[in-house]
């Protein structure tokens, strides 16, 4: 009776019948991957890295001991806030993505209704999936933590910065990753529910805020307004945090375990939902019933059409024509058509309420518009790309496809022609923008020419390094976070580091202005500065040569699509002759 009694409290505390078998197995399969240790070993030298490059910078050798005693808490600071606002953003990145696939795999894979058929409830099924995808994420959090604690002892960042840090960072976190697998559920493509999730997050963290403070700022001061709508807002908290700690004015937002705790009972409530759909689910699957989720939860059943039905006609080169056939965001027209209206409807909210303030021709707020709009698009071709070959592979088709007889050439290039025209669809808001406002006399018509030639060549770019990481690795998951830490690295961190290893050594910084200059952002936000004002076209700020006339500056333009477009080729080249290795 004893040992009953002591087994039943040990299962209670270690909430095994709460995440049931699939987290324990998680637990035991990556402690036996070795790529899990390379990662937190890679993970830890970055962040030491940094760290050693902002205390050099900070405090430099030869300096007094009085100076270098003073510049030990800026330096504590600077170092704190980077890993805090890295990891925070980073998470929520790698959450979304990581849980894009977490139940749809089991759904069209067939194996839900199977996992139905033992002991393991939905609940258990649910917090199993999210929680082993979230087991990298905490331990990555978790390594770090030495580092801060010792990184604080500089001086100048409180306790309660760090744990304000960690706690809205891990219920973000799970915030986002229980959209992402909710939106698993009713789709099976991943970049669907990457670019949904992304989508849903950024309205509500950044749309919201600015709604907000465009509708009431004649009711309440911006203070006010911030301080209400950062009870729902991670980044609002995080920043308010941040500038009382460098402001020293000491208190943070105090409210922040109010908005962690409401971000807790969204993930909750989202929880309670995907739970109640992969019930209908799996039960529908292990009675042997073919179906699909559509609208609120309805079912439909497949119906089987005859032969002639459905068979269709290959025109044209059949991997294009197969790509061409897949629809942007996958098969269900109402996803689109909700999205679509939602996003033109949330844009035009912005004009309404843009144009009642008389800002609408500021060259500001159109820069504004435009950086949106480019990182949507930016987004979008990140993601989408990685996924067109490593989807096949995770379907069991690719290995079909290599034994036809279609060439690896007419293969790379239908999946790199089809990741074109499904990211084309991404920059339309861009151009109904531009195009808008061109009409009305805001933006030079130059303006649509040279934002035109941005997208083709990030696009261009970002498919064919998509295209090579998807023939390379076995996941669509690894592929698209590879992509995007791709474009993060050149486009973000390299800067970042440049610019430190330049403060250090006191060396020309004409290099890193040059190569700032070919950042797709620096582009469109000085071709938006120079073709809207007032409709009239300006000269060009760029910062390694400042000012420039169109003709020197749509030449600088197309040295850098040909610098683009050449190591696109490389690494296309690359994936190229990968094709045919390890086809399963």
């Amino acid at each position: 009776m004893a040992t009953i009694v002591l087994n039943w409290l040990i299962r209670l505390v270690s909430l095994s019948w709460l995440t049931g078998p699939i987290f324990d197995k998680e637990l035991r399969v990556s402690s036996r991957r070795r790529r899990n240790y390379v990662l937190r070993f890679l993970y830890v030298t970055f962040f030491a890295t940094l760290a050693t490059l902002v205390w050099v910078e900070a405090v430099p050798r030869g300096s007094t001991s009085v100076f270098q005693v003073s510049r030990m808490s800026r330096a504590g600071q600077t170092i704190i806030l980077f890993i805090v606002w890295f990891q925070f953003i980073g998470t929520q990145m790698i959450s979304i993505v990581t849980l894009s696939t977490a139940i749809s795999d089991e759904i069209y894979n067939k194996t839900l209704g199977l996992l139905m058929t033992t002991p393991i409830g939905s609940l258990q099924i649910v917090l199993g999936k999210l929680l082993s995808k979230l087991l990298q994420l905490v331990l990555l959090l978790g390594i770090t933590l030495p580092l801060l604690a010792i990184v604080r002892v500089f001086g100048g960042v409180p306790w309660n910065f760090l744990i304000c840090g960690l706690a809205v960072t891990l219920t973000t976190a799970l915030a986002l990753g229980c959209l992402s697998l909710f939106f698993s559920i009713f789709t099976r493509r991943a970049h669907t529910v990457i670019i949904g999730s992304f989508v849903t997050a950024g309205g509500f963290f950044i749309l919201v805020p600015l709604l907000s403070l465009l509708m009431f700022h004649r009711v309440y001061n911006e203070q006010t307004i911030i301080r209400k709508v950062a009870y729902v807002n991670p980044y609002l908290v995080l920043s308010e945090a941040t500038d009382s700690m460098m402001s020293a004015r000491g208190g943070l937002f105090t409210n922040w375990p109010a908005h962690c705790g409401i971000a807790l009972a969204g993930s909750a409530l989202l929880l309670l939902l995907a739970t109640i759909f992969v019930r209908k689910v799996a039960l529908r699957q292990a009675t042997g019933q073919d179906v699909i989720l559509i609208g609120k939860g309805k079912v439909k059943t497949r119906t089987r059409k005859s032969v002639s039905d459905r068979l269709r006609r290959v025109v044209g080169p059949p991997v294009f024509w197969k790509e061409r056939r897949t629809p942007w965001l996958g098969r269900f027209s109402v996803l689109r058509l909700v999205l679509a209206l939602l996003v033109v409807g949330l844009v035009a909210l912005t004009y309404i309420l843009c144009w009642r303030e008389n800002m609408l021709g500021d060259e500001e707020v159109q820069m504004a518009y435009v950086i949106v709009f480019t990182s949507l698009g930016v987004l979008f071709t990140m993601v989408q790309p990685a996924t067109g070959i490593t989807s096949e592979k995770e379907s069991r088709a690719w290995p079909i496809l290599l034994t036809t007889t279609v060439s690896s050439w007419e293969i790379l290039w239908g999946k790199f022609f089809g990741a074109v025209r499904r990211s084309s669809a991404a920059w339309v808001p861009l151009f109904a923008h531009v195009l808008l406002f061109t009409l009305v006399g805001f933006i030079h018509p130059m303006g649509i020419v040279q934002l035109a030639i941005l997208a083709g060549w990030v696009t261009f770019f970002l498919c064919g390094t998509g295209l090579y990481f998807s023939t390379r690795l076995k996941r669509t998951t690894t592929a698209v976070v590879s992509n995007v830490a791709l474009a993060a690295g050149i486009w973000a961190i390299i800067p970042l580091f440049l610019a430190m290893i330049i403060g250090i050594s006191r060396a020309n910084d004409d290099f890193l202005e040059w190569y700032m200059d070919m950042n797709p952002f620096v582009h469109a936000v000085v071709i938006t500065a120079a073709t809207a004002d007032k409709g009239m076209l300006d000269r060009y700020e760029w910062i390694q040569a400042g000012t420039r006339d169109v003709h020197s500056a749509m030449a600088w333009i197309m040295f850098v699509v040909i610098s683009y477009a050449g190591v696109a080729m490389a690494f296309l080249g690359r994936a190229w002759s990968r094709l045919r290795r390890n086809p399963v």
